[in-house]
């Protein structure tokens, strides 16, 4: 299927690794025109070179180094895609998770951090991004999330607690975008092989006098394909959801976890 978005502009944050580098390669690969950035300088001008050569000839790409949970890195961010690469059609946000524990294991920092990393940052890139969009009347949003926005998962209270105030950002703004042409969706994923679901089992391991290994091995337990997702698989959906053919899909946030939520 042609996705019809060759020529596009994208902006995908937290993009040097995991999740986000998958989604920038498979734009790029669509013919996409991709900005990426992180806060870590070395592994991101790895990640640039890398994205670069799956680039054809026309697809440009750049990158910038930004903490997104700066309102005034955002904007200087969004400045610059626009600049360097013409526009800005296509905005992938997507954050690293804040860390696991359980409520009393948490300090108030921790939850202030948290609100900054997985809701104000989204806030941030949205206001910066969406005065674009509205000026030629086409946008695509995509909100990479979780899927305890369905199912809560034990040890990750931040996440179960943050990550549906993002849902909530995502349905509100797919409503009053509508009548400016751009769609507002959300991505949730499950347990995909990433250094965050490392972290996270590491966390249940130790909490529970395990190890790292088995506590991997129950987790593939829970999902009905009977293995972790691949970063690609859902690259593919957010790729789809980017694209002209996604049109008339607003205000979803979909599922890619192998069937790990076990309700309808």
């Amino acid at each position: 299927m042609d996705l019809d978005i060759s020529g596009k502009t994208a902006l995908v944050t937290a993009s040097s690794r995991g999740l986000g580098r998958a989604v920038a390669e498979t734009l790029v690969q669509e013919g996409v025109n991709v900005m990426i950035c992180a806060r870590g300088v070395v592994t991101l001008e790895q990640t640039f070179a890398a994205v670069r050569s799956l680039a054809a000839e026309g697809v440009k790409v750049e990158y910038e180094v930004a903490d997104i949970t700066k309102p005034e890195e955002v904007e200087r961010l969004t400045q610059s895609c626009v600049k360097k690469l013409g526009g800005l059609d296509i905005l992938v946000t997507n954050v690293g998770g804040p860390p696991p524990g359980k409520f009393f294991e948490l300090e108030e920092a921790h939850w202030r951090q948290g609100i900054e990393m997985l809701l104000m940052s989204a806030v941030y890139l949205c206001r910066a991004a969406v005065p674009y969009m509205k000026k030629q009347k086409w946008g695509r949003i995509i909100m990479l999330n979780s899927m305890v926005v369905k199912q809560p998962i034990e040890g990750l209270v931040l996440s179960n607690a943050l990550r549906n105030s993002v849902n909530g950002l995502t349905k509100s703004l797919s409503h009053e975008l509508a009548p400016s042409n751009i769609t507002v969706n959300g991505v949730a994923t499950g347990w995909t092989r990433t250094d965050r679901v490392d972290e996270i089992m590491q966390a249940q391991a130790k909490r529970e006098g395990i190890t790292s290994q088995e506590a991997m091995d129950r987790m593939v337990r829970s999902i009905p394909l009977g293995r972790m997702g691949r970063p690609e698989e859902l690259a593919s959906l957010v790729a789809f959801l980017a694209s002209r053919r996604a049109s008339y899909i607003t205000g979803s946030t979909i599922l890619v976890d192998g069937g790990a939520y076990s309700g309808y």
